[in-house]
């Protein structure tokens, strides 16, 4: 690395909703210690299924050129070199998967590895945050016509994350799939504590499932419009209805916690991953609901 500021840099892997969460806790680590804020997204190849999806937002930050970054993994030695020798910047890798009061108090000079999936690392930033991550440009044809139909009366998102959850026996036994009696106590709870019928907007990534298989008490309206290159237009709609329904997906997540509605109810599956070997107790901001199915 031949760089010689001493910045933040975020290491970026997975899809939209885990590249939030690692934007989100390198700009409040930059904001705190007054370093800019570099992207490694060399991991996010076309050989991935990912791609770099934060260009569409408003964020404070860049992606990092070579010569700024660290060695990478397919440099073997200078790799292991860089790492055994604490050689700049500091690696700091997530510890667990809950918060990690460590990355509160460290320095620039340092690369984030992880996933750092809680709002407690960036709660003092909410009001940049929430700039920084509106969309660079306004919605279009049928995510237009969406977006006017959801703010046209009481709503609520569901999101339903099949596809890679459920694509093999790995995936299922890690993060499983949230099940129908979980949605309808969601939109039984709302109607109590908001005392409406919201339309229930329907996102998935298997919208033909959803179509034949999500049965509730309610107005249904499937959200089928974009796919993974467009997935922030989705996110956008999710953050426009009035309450939000979840699924163990940091992409819902965002869609939710972007609402910026104060009276907002956010409702959001108790247990985070199948495996009972994974816990995550920092994932839900205290104001959300947790129920079970």
């Amino acid at each position: 690395m031949n760089g010689t500021s001493a910045n933040v840099i975020s290491r970026l892997h997975g899809g939209l909703g885990n590249q939030l969460f690692q934007y989100a806790v390198g700009r409040a680590v930059a904001i705190r210690t007054g370093a800019e804020l570099l992207l490694d997204a060399r991991l996010l190849t076309d050989r991935n299924p990912f791609q770099y999806d934060l260009g569409n937002f408003r964020i404070e930050a860049r992606l990092a050129n070579d010569d700024e970054l660290p060695p990478a993994r397919n440099h073997p030695i200078a790799y292991t070199w860089w790492r055994v020798l604490r050689h700049s910047p500091r690696f700091i890798r997530e510890q667990g998967l809950g918060f990690n009061e460590r990355v509160s108090t460290i320095g620039p000079d340092c690369y984030l590895h992880g996933y750092f999936q809680s709002e407690r690392y960036f709660a003092g930033i909410t009001a940049d945050l929430r700039r920084e991550l509106s969309l660079k440009s306004d919605a279009r044809g049928d995510n237009a016509r969406m977006a006017e139909r959801i703010q046209g009366g009481p709503s609520v998102s569901m999101h339903i994350r099949r596809g890679d959850y459920i694509a093999s026996a790995k995936a299922l036994s890690t993060h499983g799939s949230t099940g129908l009696a979980y949605y309808q106590r969601a939109l039984e709870e709302i109607r109590a504590r908001s005392g409406e019928d919201p339309v229930v907007y329907l996102f998935s990534n298997d919208p033909d499932w959803v179509r034949e298989n999500m049965k509730l008490d309610a107005k249904l309206v499937p959200v089928a419009i974009n796919d993974g290159r467009t997935a922030h237009e989705d996110l956008r709609l999710m953050s426009l209805c009035n309450h939000n329904v979840i699924a163990n997906s940091t992409f819902s997540w965002w869609g939710a916690w972007l609402n910026p509605s104060p009276g907002k109810i956010v409702a959001a599956p108790a247990q985070w991953f199948a495996s009972l070997k994974l816990s995550n107790p920092d994932i839900t901001p205290s104001t959300w609901l947790r129920l079970g199915d």
